[in-house]
């Protein structure tokens, strides 16, 4: 059974950082691609990052391009996602997803979701 489980969310001032970590069980790693997706209240849950099986692709929105890096522990089955530069129209809930393909970014492409985590930027 895949299994996601966010964690490092919280309550941060404007222009401060976060990382997220989603950790990964219950499936082969290394041979899906990983998302990191967020919904504000009221919102669509939009793209924010992803990167390929072979680490070798990355996606950012562009809202959020030169702030945020996604990267990946294959060793600890962990995906990061360092927020740099926070803004308050970064504060949501935060996902991370998978998909089973060499790279992804489109949101009908990931079909398994951890239970979020929720980032709060204070202006």
């Amino acid at each position: 059974e895949v299994q996601l489980v966010e964690s490092g969310g919280g309550l941060v001032q404007a222009g401060g950082s976060l990382r997220l970590s989603c950790a990964a069980s219950g499936f082969t790693f290394d041979a899906y691609a990983i998302g990191w997706f967020r919904q504000a209240p009221g919102k669509e849950r939009e793209g924010v990052s992803s990167v390929s099986v072979n680490d070798d692709s990355t996606y950012y929105a562009d809202s959020v391009k030169g702030r945020f890096i996604i990267s990946r522990d294959k060793s600890k089955n962990i995906v990061y996602l360092q927020m740099n530069s926070l803004k308050p129209e970064d504060t949501a809930d935060y996902y991370c997803a998978t998909a089973l393909t060499n790279w992804a970014f489109r949101r009908a492409d990931f079909d398994s979701w951890g239970q979020g985590t929720q980032v709060t930027v204070s202006s």
